[in-house]
């Protein structure tokens, strides 16, 4: 949420998609929230660096593959002018190449577009917040593509040392966002509350001294190689 003269005002948001039946799902989805006031659309990527210039968002989510200019091409752009700027890439395509290059360029987050909508609404509250927020399954991959190509013993030491101060439910769940689960996923298959599996989350964020997920992912995987 942005701040104006000390009251909460609604995180201004714009939506860059080439298809308008996607962008009018997620202005329903994303305007009907109390927090979030959609602030304009861009039917390609060249039209969305214009508004983003025009409107200054706190937050843009950008499609990828789009006429004129792509969705990576044009956060890049965005983000030469705005280094502050927060861009979603939201997408039907999760792979690794992808994943890699929007993050490479500065993007705030990475979203599949069947990402829920609670979900949705979450991204974008961390996203204005500058913090970084990748759908679960994106999480697990990109994690798996970043200790595989950048194996580091000493990285591995301290990940092992930082799991031995879990207990042993915690590493449980731990090991659940190192696979790529969600909150709902880890409820699910540990029997235990989704606030209880919050909780923990909360816990391991403290003990392992992280801010997000994929941190948490990679020093569970670091911890887990070569066992």
């Amino acid at each position: 949420m942005t701040t104006v003269e000390g009251a909460s005002a609604p995180i201004r948001l714009i939506l860059i998609d080439d298809d308008a039946l996607v962008r009018a799902g997620l202005r329903l989805i994303l305007g009907g929230h109390p927090e979030i006031e959609v602030v304009g659309e861009a039917g390609n990527g060249r039209e969305g660096v214009t508004l983003f210039n025009e409107v200054k968002p706190d937050v843009a989510l950008m499609d990828i593959r789009m006429p004129e200019l792509d969705g990576l091409a044009a956060t890049a752009e965005i983000l030469r002018s705005h280094s502050s700027a927060n861009v979603i890439v939201l997408t039907t395509f999760d792979t690794d190449e992808f994943i890699v290059k929007a993050l490479r360029v500065g993007a705030r987050g990475f979203l599949l577009k069947d990402t829920s909508p609670q979900e949705l609404v979450r991204s974008v509250t961390l996203a204005a917040a500058g913090k970084t927020t990748l759908s679960p399954t994106v999480t697990a991959q990109l994690v798996a593509k970043i200790t595989q190509e950048h194996p580091d013993d000493t990285a591995q030491r301290e990940a092992m040392e930082l799991a031995g101060r879990l207990t042993e439910r915690e590493y449980e769940v731990a090991q659940a966002i190192g696979r790529g689960l969600s909150n709902s996923e880890i409820s699910a298959e540990l029997y235990m509350s989704v606030p209880t599996v919050k909780t923990h989350i909360s816990r391991i964020f403290t003990k392992f001294g992280v801010e997000n997920r994929v941190q948490i992912a990679i020093k569970v995987h670091e911890a887990n190689r070569g066992s």
